[in-house]
C-alpha cells in the first residue's frame, strides 16, 4: 500500500489586512494599550508634531511678544506727539478748559439757549482770570517806589551780611554785582540772542496753542454732544453701549483730574497767603493770588511763585526774612507736591499716590516739562477706559444685556438656549 504524506504549510509572503471584525478590533485595541507608553510616543500618519518647550515657556513667549508690540505701540504715540505738539497741547488745553466750564454752562443753561449759556461760561472764565491778574499787576504798581526803594536798601543790607562771611569777604556791595552782571551780559550776549529768538518762537507756538485751544472749546462746549455721536457712528452698533460707558469713565477721570488740580492750587494759595501775613511780608494777598495761578503751570509756576515772594521779602524786611520766607515757600511746595496732590488729585483719578509720584518720573523722563504735565491724566483715562471695557465685555458664550432677544432668523451663540426662552410658560389659572 502506498504511503502519502501531507503537503507542507507554505506562509504568506503578503502583508495581513487589517481586522474587519469588531471582535478582531477589540482585540487590536487591547494589544496597542498593553503595548505601553513607548508605542504612544511615536506619532501616527495624521497626528500633530509635538509642541516645542513647557507651557509656562510658551505662555512667557506670547508675554512678552504683546508687550513688544505695546512698547511699540507707545513709541510711536511719543513719536506722532513730538511732530505735532502744538496741536496735541492745544487740545489738552481744551479738554482743560471745557471741564472747567461745562458745570457753569449748564448752570447758565437754567435760564438762557445752550449755545448762549457756554458763550457766558467762557466770558466768566475770562473775566475772572483778567480780574486775578489785574488785581496783581495793580496792587504791585501802586507800590512800585516803595518796593524798589526797599529792594536796594535789602540788597545792601544783604551785602553787609555777606561780606561779613570770611569766605565771601572779596563779593563786594551792589554796584559792584551790577558792574560784573553787566560785563557777563556783553560777553554772552551772542549765546543770549539765540535764546531769545528760541524763546520768542517757544512764546509765539504758545501763543498759537492757547489760541487753538480756545478755538476748539467753544466748538466742544457747544456741539461737544454732536461730535461724540459722529465719532460713535465708527463703532459697530452692538458696541456703542461698551464705548459710551468707557468715554465716561474716561471723562469723568480726566474732569476728577482737573478738579483735584483747582482744589490744590487754591490750598497753595490759601497757605501761602496765611504764611506771609503771619511773617509780615507786604502784598502778602496778590502774592497768594501768584502762587494760585503758577499752581496750574507745574514744575515752573510754583519756582516762580517762591522768586517773587523772597524778592518782595527781601524789598521789604530785608534779607533775614527774605530767608524765612525762602524756607516757608519751599516747605508749602514740598506739601503740596508730596502731599495734596496724591491725596488730592489721586483721589479723583483713581490713582494710588505712589503711582502718580512713578507716572510723573517716567512722563517727565520721557516728555520733560509736556510729559509730566500730562502724564497723570492720560494714564488716569486710560486705565478708566480699560478698566470699563474689561469688566463691561459680555462673556463668552453669553447673550449680552443689551441683545438678550436674538434676532430673527439667527441661532443664539455656541447654541446656547437664549435667557427669555428658559423659562417654563406658566399655566392659566
Amino acid at each position: 500500500m502506498a504511503m502519502t504524506a501531507d503537503a507542507p504549510t507554505v506562509a504568506p509572503t503578503t502583508a495581513a489586512e487589517p481586522p474587519t471584525t469588531p471582535e478582531a478590533v477589540a482585540t487590536e485595541q487591547v494589544a496597542g494599550q498593553a503595548a505601553g507608553p513607548v508605542a504612544q510616543q511615536v506619532p501616527g500618519p495624521g497626528r500633530p508634531p509635538t509642541t516645542f518647550g513647557a507651557p509656562w515657556i510658551r505662555s512667557a513667549g506670547e508675554v512678552a511678544w504683546k508687550l513688544v508690540g505695546i512698547v511699540a505701540a507707545v513709541a510711536i504715540v511719543f513719536y506722532v506727539v513730538g511732530l505735532i505738539q502744538v496741536v496735541f497741547v492745544a487740545l489738552f488745553l481744551a479738554l482743560v478748559f471745557t471741564t472747567v466750564l461745562l458745570p457753569l454752562g449748564d448752570f447758565y443753561d437754567r435760564v438762557m439757549p445752550r449755545g448762549l449759556a457756554m458763550a457766558a461760561s467762557l466770558l466768566t472764565a475770562v473775566l475772572a482770570v483778567g480780574a486775578l491778574v489785574t488785581y496783581v499787576v495793580s496792587s504791585v504798581v501802586s507800590r512800585w517806589e516803595d518796593l524798589a526803594t526797599e529792594f536796594a536798601t535789602g540788597l545792601t543790607d544783604l551785602a553787609g551780611l555777606l561780606t561779613g562771611i570770611p569766605m565771601l569777604a572779596g563779593i563786594g556791595g551792589p554796584d559792584k554785582w551790577l558792574e560784573d552782571g553787566g560785563a557777563w551780559l556783553q560777553s554772552h550776549a551772542g549765546d543770549y540772542a539765540g535764546t531769545a529768538a528760541q524763546s520768542a518762537g517757544s512764546i509765539a507756538e504758545g501763543a498759537t496753542a492757547v489760541v487753538l485751544a480756545i478755538f476748539c472749546t467753544v466748538f466742544f462746549l457747544t456741539q461737544g454732544a454732536r461730535m461724540w455721536r459722529w465719532a460713535l457712528d465708527f463703532v459697530p452698533a452692538d458696541r456703542h453701549d461698551r464705548w459710551e460707558a468707557a468715554a465716561a469713565a474716561g471723562w469723568n477721570s480726566f474732569a476728577g483730574f482737573t478738579r483735584g488740580m483747582f482744589f490744590v492750587a487754591l490750598s497753595d494759595g490759601i497757605l501761602a497767603g496765611i504764611f506771609l501775613s503771619v511773617v509780615g511780608v507786604p502784598l502778602a494777598l496778590p502774592l497768594s493770588v501768584v502762587v494760585f495761578l503758577g499752581a496750574f503751570i507745574p514744575m515752573i509756576g510754583p519756582v516762580a511763585a517762591i522768586v517773587i515772594s523772597v524778592l518782595v521779602a527781601l524789598a521789604a524786611k530785608g534779607p533775614v526774612l527774605a530767608l524765612v520766607v525762602l524756607i516757608g515757600m519751599v516747605v508749602v511746595a514740598q506739601l503740596d507736591a508730596n502731599v495734596l496732590q496724591p491725596l488730592i488729585t489721586g483721589k479723583q483719578v483713581s490713582l494710588h499716590p505712589v503711582v502718580m509720584a512713578l507716572v510723573v518720573a517716567a512722563g517727565s523722563v520721557l516728555g520733560g516739562l509736556l510729559g509730566a504735565v500730562v502724564a497723570v491724566p492720560l494714564t488716569a483715562v486710560a486705565w478708566a477706559v480699560f478698566s470699563t471695557l474689561r469688566g463691561t465685555a459680555p462673556l463668552q458664550g453669553k447673550v449680552p444685556v443689551q441683545s438678550k432677544v436674538p434676532a430673527q432668523g439667527k441661532v443664539p451663540a455656541q447654541g446656547k438656549v437664549p435667557v427669555q426662552s428658559t423659562a417654563a410658560p406658566h399655566e392659566a389659572d
